[in-house]
């Protein structure tokens, strides 16, 4: 599954070399990028990240024409601590523009949510609002590559969030330098989600760590159990993007619909 990501964002990498080549650097974006950890710290534990999530790989179309702008809105005003916007467009619906679009109505820090392979992938997010960019462990070959992105994120004024699996990624995110974890609970071969890996891989929480929960939360109660575990946030899309009336299921992952 990773491997044919990979291969979608070639021609993307392939471009964005093609325009540095010529001496067309994506500028820095000169606004205002609210703290994605602070965010996550003043509204967790059990903070929540919603997602802008066009389509999925698994489920296809998840909400026929959706709208960012109105999602946006919508998510900072029922509560959420962030927002994770997808840009891959071939498996998930999204574009990079999606990140200005969104700024155009919240305020809530931006989590870019792609495959980043590449160095110039990183200085295209720092030319959007996002505030965060999502590195996933094992689709780098070493620690010391995972490592590098890490930095450039960090000195481009990104917070990395680095996604794992299971054991081997989270210790080379260790390795690597990373301090958010995301933990994705969602088994890559058969696609089925269990937060049974948020309850092993939270037994091995650092201290300082930042810690979210990804993919199969659904309901208050869970958000309320990965909290408990030691998670600080949940990172919730489908049920979000499925949802009749997204507002009221925000509600109610976030506790203010009781």
């Amino acid at each position: 599954m990773l491997d044919k990501f990979r291969k979608a964002k070639q021609a993307e990498i392939d471009m964005l070399h093609a325009e540095f080549a010529q001496g067309r650097i994506p500028a820095a974006f000169n606004g205002e990028r609210p703290s994605f950890i602070d965010a996550i710290r003043t509204h967790g534990p059990g903070a929540v990240i919603a997602e802008f999530k066009p389509k999925s790989p698994s489920k296809g179309q998840l909400r026929e024409h959706a709208n960012i702008l109105d999602t946006a809105e919508l998510y900072e005003r029922h509560g959420a601590a962030a927002m994770s916007v997808l840009t891959e467009p071939e498996y998930f619906g999204g574009a990079p523009e999606y990140l200005f679009m969104a700024r155009q109505t919240c305020r809530l820090p931006l989590l870019r949510k792609d495959f980043i392979l590449d160095p110039l992938q990183i200085a295209q997010t720092a030319s959007t609002p996002a505030s965060a960019v999502l590195l996933i462990a094992r689709m780098f070959e070493t620690s010391a590559e995972l490592r590098d992105m890490v930095r450039l994120a960090k000195s481009a004024g990104l917070t990395p969030v680095v996604e794992v699996f299971d054991e081997a990624d989270l210790k080379r995110s260790r390795e690597a330098e990373a301090d958010v974890i995301q933990v994705n609970n969602r088994d890559l071969g058969t696609l089925t989600t269990t937060l049974d890996i948020s309850r092993r891989l939270v037994q091995d929480k650092a201290e300082g760590e930042l810690w979210i929960s990804a993919s199969g939360v659904d309901t208050r109660k869970q958000v309320e159990e990965v909290a408990t575990m030691g998670f600080d946030a949940v990172l919730v899309g489908t049920s979000l993007m499925l949802a009749e009336n997204p507002g009221a299921k925000l509600d109610h992952l976030t506790g203010a619909l009781k």
